[in-house]
Formats: structure tokens, C-alpha cells, sequence
């Protein structure tokens, strides 16, 4: 049986209180994932390069200019995206996840939704963000959402880069 719980998009407080790791379990998952899509697999947190560790253990002080949303569904945090500041009328989105088992219910689209919400409120004018291009998926949720491929503004191989205006 599937739970069925509604999905509600939530700003992070700064907090991670539900017993499934919150914010810090979801940019874990995030993190480990990609190293393994990549090709340069690690088992622990511990092993993430350093820049990774320092977003799962403190999440505050690595995201504490930034919007962070978290979808949340019968108590569990089950999605997260992070929406970064604007510079000059422009914002990235990042660190898009759902929980595996979470897919397919639209928490992705709930979580991209809300972040472009929150860019207009900040009064910005086109959101990026940038995908690695094995994540075929995420890129057509993209395209469907309304982004579209740009030239990279990112020097890393194999890295999509996309832009929505607002």
C-alpha cells in the first residue's frame, strides 16, 4: 500500500527535527547519489568531498542566504530544493531531490513551483539552475516547467545548464 499523505511545501526553518534526518538526510541522499552517477561512489557522508560534508552537517551555514524548501508529507521530510539569492535579477535552483520512494507523486514539480514562487516574490527576473545530463528526468521535468538549455556558465563536464525567465 502507498501512503497517500498530501505534500506540503514548507521554508526551512533551520531545523531538522523529523526522525527521517530532515534537511541534513535529504542533501545526504543528494550528495552520495551523485557521487555514485558520477562514477566516483563513496559509502558515508564522511567521504563526500569536503564542500558536501560541510552542506549535510551544517546545512544553516551553507545555505544561510539562501530560500531552502522542503516538501514534507505525513510528518517525513520527502523533498528538497534550495533557491539561491538573486544577484542582479537572476537566482540559481539547486539541490533538487525526492526521496526515491517519494517519486512520481509530484513532489519535484511541487518543490520547482514553489521555488519560482519565492524567486518572484524576490522580485527576480530569470531563474537558472544547472543538471547533470544523466539525469534525463529532472531535465525533462525542467523543459516541461518551462526551462530551457542556455549556454554553460559552468566549466564541469557533462553539467546541462537551463534558464527560465520569470
Amino acid at each position: 500500500m502507498t501512503d497517500q499523505h498530501e505534500i506540503a511545501v514548507v521554508r526551512w526553518t533551520g531545523q531538522d527535527l523529523s526522525p527521517d534526518g530532515g534537511l541534513s538526510g535529504l542533501l545526504a541522499a543528494y550528495h552520495l547519489r551523485t557521487q555514485e552517477e558520477k562514477g566516483e561512489g563513496v559509502e558515508r557522508v564522511e567521504e563526500l568531498p569536503e564542500r558536501y560534508r560541510a552542506e549535510v552537517r551544517d546545512p544553516l551555514g551553507a545555505f544561510g542566504r539562501d530560500v531552502v524548501l522542503v516538501a514534507v508529507s505525513g510528518g517525513a521530510a520527502v523533498g528538497c530544493v534550495v533557491v539561491t539569492g538573486a544577484v542582479g535579477g537572476r537566482c540559481e535552483v539547486k539541490r533538487l531531490w525526492t526521496r526515491p520512494a517519494q517519486r512520481g507523486r509530484g513532489v519535484a514539480s511541487a518543490l520547482v513551483g514553489a521555488a519560482l514562487a519565492q524567486a518572484g516574490r524576490s522580485g527576480v527576473r530569470t531563474v537558472g539552475l544547472s543538471v547533470w545530463q544523466w539525469r534525463t528526468g529532472a531535465i525533462a521535468l525542467y523543459e516541461r516547467l518551462g526551462f530551457t538549455v542556455v549556454p554553460t556558465w559552468d566549466g564541469r563536464e557533462r553539467l546541462v545548464c537551463m534558464e527560465r525567465a520569470l
